[in-house]
């Protein structure tokens, strides 16, 4: 229920704060909202929300530092809320650790939207599972039942994209898989969005499960080597 689920929102505009506060709760969420960084990391950690969403420009801590922050200590969805003109923050704010971003000005539908993604694919890896089959490629396990992945046969500390993204790919290895596609069924994006999102994920899974495992065909996606 979406009753039970909370969303803390650091947004410093005092309007975009308020309307988006509304937007949620007229969709059944609980809303915490914070008006800085400092005070948002506080209320995160005092309240354990399901999802935070954060504007980049915030005073005291920004939005990309917040996720960093967020990140470190927690696996919770996070959503940057962005402008238009600063796609460089953007992609910082995903390579901190955020799973996804919406730019301004937004549709409250679209925010939502994002959300209730977000969480979907958060309760989906967090359901137990038997741990099913185990698909191995050199040293990288990966447990689809359970979505687990281990190197070396230590477990590998993936967010919740990117243990999605995994899965995708190693249910196809050696298979090209598009941008489109990714976005489609990773972020659940029905229609077209920012391919840059696909990109700083798989560049993060890169890192951890080893840059030589997911290669780049130019022009159309990436593939996992088997």
């Amino acid at each position: 229920m979406h009753a039970a689920q909370e969303v803390l929102l650091v947004e410093d505009d005092e309007l975009i704060r308020e309307a988006t506060r509304l937007t949620l709760e007229e969709r059944g969420y609980r809303v915490r909202t914070a008006s800085d960084g400092l005070t948002g990391l506080a209320l995160f950690r005092e309240r354990h929300p399901d999802v935070a969403v954060l504007d980049i420009m915030l005073p005291g801590l920004n939005g990309v530092s917040l996720a960093g922050r967020i990140r470190e200590e927690s696996g919770v969805p996070v959503l940057l809320i962005s402008a238009r003109n600063d796609p460089v923050d953007v992609v910082m704010g995903l390579e901190a650790g955020a799973d996804d971003y919406v730019t301004k000005p937004f549709d409250g539908p679209v925010l939502v939207a994002r959300v209730r993604s977000l969480l979907r694919r958060a309760a989906t890896a967090g359901q137990s599972a038997d741990e099913g089959p185990r698909l191995r490629f050199g040293d990288l396990e990966f447990r689809p039942a359970s979505l687990t992945a281990l190197r070396h046969g230590k477990p590998l500390p993936l967010t919740t994209t990117e243990l999605k993204l995994l899965r995708e790919f190693a249910a196809a290895p050696g298979t090209v898989l598009s941008r489109d596609l990714l976005l489609e069924r990773v972020w659940d994006y029905a229609w077209s969005g920012d391919t840059r999102v696909v990109d700083v994920h798989v560049q993060r899974l890169r890192s951890k499960i080893g840059r030589e495992r997911i290669e780049t065909v130019r022009g159309f996606g990436y593939k996992l080597r088997p």
